[in-house]
């Protein structure tokens, strides 16, 4: 069955009532133009762009001519953060032959990127974004050369089943180690390019993420949560310790993976797939406590169980629950983690199928102390100004949002360069085209 994302306040308002979701709703929205210090850094609003990955690098790992103009359109958009795509610090862990990967060789390249973001921003909307590089290895989703070449914390049935990965693509704990030394690496690398800050990425399966599911792994990576988050949490310390003051580390974290014990992360071990919360905030407040003051909430598989991270009204299988409870478990789940961690800065997640109800649903979490910033993911690319428009009109365009549709995931999937197909026609309804009828 179809479901139209939301274009209108009466529709949301109607499908929230009948399906009792209970997500709130706030007529103002001037909290998300509200500026928010981050230690010494001011950001000007309450509205970020989630890392979207574009697969649009050049095959020494920098940023190529799409890449140029998906940022300049970002940082004319108006967002406070841009939270720049998965940048690979090994070139094993690259998901793609056209993911960017950050190396001394081509950091000038990232240099004059982060500079121009900036540069169009201060020159367009009067303030730089806070831009953040999401460093990572892909793990089991590792293609470098465009045939899958995974690297893996664990077999894992749910995703193998009756075709187990070879042993040999499991990482020893010193592979583990040599991985947690590059993300280190990374994090230096882009203190240099100028980023503001470096996100360690710990999401939807990729290496980082699948350790925190690592119940039955033997070794120091593996079984007790302590082992489990020990990439994760000595990346990021060592992240801090070759990094100045001022420089940002932070975390985009899977909470939920939403399938059961052994093989999920934020699940009892009861065989049960509700979202229990204690082992997240036990590692936010591990975070916390090293220094990391902003952290960007996430759960689900974009390659397994996509509606859990991204509800769509079109997709390639049908799912039993509304797209509108998907929405609902990810904001009320980063609530949940805010009101247990409440010193730390919560980005939330999961917001493009709200469509035009996403500021007034947004400012109303904010307004309630349920997180701090409101992270766009696949709107960015339909509707780069998002967050002027909503900052200078205090609504959103209709005929510019995201319809959920996603044909973007169907390019990135067939190997392609994913855009909106629909508001971007020109550029990426070609690139649709190519890539299906191949």
């Amino acid at each position: 069955m179809q479901r139209n994302v939301y274009l209108s306040k009466e529709a949301f308002l109607e499908q929230n009532r009948t399906l009792n979701t209970g997500l709130p709703w706030d007529e103002d929205v001037t909290v998300l133009g509200k500026e928010y210090r981050l230690g010494e850094k001011i950001i000007a609003n309450r509205l970020a762009c989630q890392a979207m990955e574009g697969c649009d690098g050049t095959a020494d790992g920098r940023p190529d001519m799409l890449t140029k103009r998906r940022y300049e359109r970002l940082a004319r958009g108006g967002a406070g953060i841009i939270w720049f795509e998965a940048t690979a610090v090994m070139e094993e862990g690259r998901a793609n032959p056209r993911q960017l990967y950050i190396t001394k060789e081509n950091l000038d390249s990232f240099k004059a990127q982060v500079e121009t973001i900036k540069e169009t921003a201060l020159k367009e909307n009067g303030f730089e974004p806070l831009v953040i590089m999401q460093a990572t290895h892909s793990g089991r989703y590792s293609k470098p050369q465009g045939s899958p070449a995974p690297i893996i914390a664990y077999n894992n049935p749910i995703f193998e089943k009756d075709n187990p990965i070879p042993q040999e693509r499991i990482a020893t704990d010193e592979h583990l180690d040599r991985i947690g030394a590059a993300l280190v690496n990374g994090a230096a690398l882009a203190e240099q390019a100028g980023f503001d800050g470096v996100d360690i990425k710990c999401c939807h399966r990729y290496i980082n993420s699948e350790l925190l599911s690592a119940f039955e792994r033997n070794g120091r990576y593996g079984g007790s949560l302590e082992n489990r988050t020990r990439l994760l949490r000595e990346s990021v310390q060592g992240a801090m310790a070759v990094t100045g003051g001022k420089f940002i580390v932070t975390s985009r974290l899977n909470v939920y993976d939403g399938f059961p014990y052994p093989y999920g992360f934020g699940v009892a071990d009861d065989g049960s797939t509700d979202f229990i919360s204690d082992e997240a905030e036990w590692l936010i407040r591990e975070l916390y406590s090293y220094g990391m003051r902003m952290i960007d909430i996430t759960m689900g598989n974009p390659y397994f169980n996509p509606h859990v991270n991204r509800p769509f009204a079109i997709g390639a299988y049908e799912i039993e629950e509304h797209p509108l409870e998907g929405v609902s478990r990810m904001l009320k789940g980063t609530a949940k983690l805010k009101a247990a961690v409440p010193e730390m800065a919560f980005i939330s997640s999961a917001l493009s199928y709200l469509g035009v109800a996403a500021p007034n649903v947004t400012a109303a979490f904010i307004n309630d102390g349920g997180f701090d910033f409101a992270g766009f993911g696949r709107t960015i690319l339909a509707y780069p100004d998002f967050a002027k428009d909503i900052l200078e009109k205090k609504t959103m365009d209709r005929s510019k949002c995201c319809i959920c549709c996603s044909r973007c995931s169907e390019i990135m999937k067939l190997g392609g360069t994913p855009g909106c197909v629909v508001r971007d026609r020109e550029i990426y309804g070609k690139i649709y085209n190519e890539v299906v009828k191949k």
